[in-house]
Formats: structure tokens, sequence, C-alpha cells
């Protein structure tokens, strides 16, 4: 996937809103208030970082060395892809779902109501 690709993905998501907190250079997608992906340019190659539980994100590390812990992140929530064409696309989109709806359920209760209900 490259970084439209990803940009779009991630904003389709409901209540979903793109954020620079960190630097115009990394964005940062955003339900709620919370942080559910984040798209930068590091060292020459694309990199995304995405929320995972804890057991997953470890099969994903093993399975691909793409895969990584977050960077500058909880290590033990977050994982890093490194978008060098190593791991499937389909891969990719399921581990943004994922973070997603794992942010999304942390959200209060009010907040996931209003942003059902927006869309």
């Amino acid at each position: 996937m490259d970084f439209q690709g990803i940009r779009q993905t991630c904003l389709e998501k409901k209540g979903s809103r793109e954020d620079f907190p960190f630097g115009a250079d990394i964005h940062v997608f955003k339900v709620g208030e919370k942080m559910f992906a984040l798209l930068a340019e590091r060292e020459g190659s694309l990199q995304l970082s995405l929320k995972c539980e804890p057991e997953l994100a470890e099969l994903y590390r093993k399975q691909y060395p793409a895969v990584t812990p977050g960077y500058h992140l909880n290590k033990r929530h977050w994982n890093t892809v490194t978008l060098d064409g190593s791991v499937p696309d389909g891969e990719i989109l399921g581990m943004i779902e994922l973070s997603y709806r794992l942010v999304f359920k942390g959200l209060r209760k009010i907040e996931r109501e209003q942003i059902s209900s927006s869309f």
C-alpha cells in the first residue's frame, strides 16, 4: 500500500480525522481524541504505527520482519509496520481495522454513541 491508500483507508473510518500534533511530517489519525494510526516517512521508508492486542502484536512481529514494536509508542500495545511490500495489503488493512476498533472501543460511551449516530 502507498501513502494515499493508507491515508484514505484511515479517513474512511467513522469519526476519523487527520491531525498533526507531532509536526507536519507525521500524519496522525484519530477517532474522538485518541490516535489509532500514525503515518510517516523515516529513513526513506513509509512507516505505519497501529494499536494492537499484545498477543497478536507479538505474532505479527514473528511473522513479518517489517513489523516491529511501536516507534516511540507503548511497545506492548503498538506495532510499527515498514511498508516495504513484504506485508500483504490485506493484512495491513486488517491491522488498520483492528487498531481503529480497539481505540473506538476505548472511547467513552457517549463519544461512541455520538460518532455512531452522526454517520
